[in-house]
């Protein structure tokens, strides 16, 4: 367990963890950086292979973590106060998501596992299959529709 974090931290109401328990709930699995495209009729959300610029394919994460709204002003920042407005647009895996569900996280889940790299080995990240946005124009993004990955 990292100083500081509560024990089993995670099962705890979203809007009482602390700044680093918060940070720490994220599982590390890039989908959220995934570019999405929404349906303007249903709403639906539908992800796409095209990943931000700024995603690290290798280690999903993002490599401007702490500046990246300078670089991605429509990032969008999960926040206990926003989680209400924003988790239908993160995949159904998110820790974020799951937790403001009342569900449990999974298995593979670093905070479970006690391996960071457990949800790369459990195939449930998108380490090594993403294409840089730079590489695909927007009026392309619909020719990489992928199935929510999970």
């Amino acid at each position: 367990m990292t100083k500081g974090l509560r024990k089993k931290f995670w099962e705890r109401p979203l809007d009482s963890l602390t700044g680093p328990e918060w940070e720490a709930l994220c599982d590390g699995c890039g989908k959220c950086c995934l570019n999405k495209l929404e349906d303007e009729d249903t709403g639906e959300i539908v992800f796409t292979r095209v990943a931000c610029r700024l995603l690290d394919g290798d280690t999903c994460r993002c490599s401007q973590y702490d500046i990246r709204l300078q670089f991605v002003p429509e990032c969008i920042v999960l926040t206990p106060e926003n989680i209400g407005e924003t988790a239908y647009f993160m995949p159904a895996s998110c820790a974020y998501r799951l937790r403001h569900e009342g569900k449990p996280l999974h298995d593979w889940h670093p905070l479970i596992s006690n391996d960071p790299d457990s949800v790369h080995k459990a195939g449930c990240s998108v380490q090594g299959w993403t294409v840089p946005e730079f590489e695909v124009p927007e009026d392309e993004w619909e020719d990489h529709l992928i199935e929510e990955p999970h």
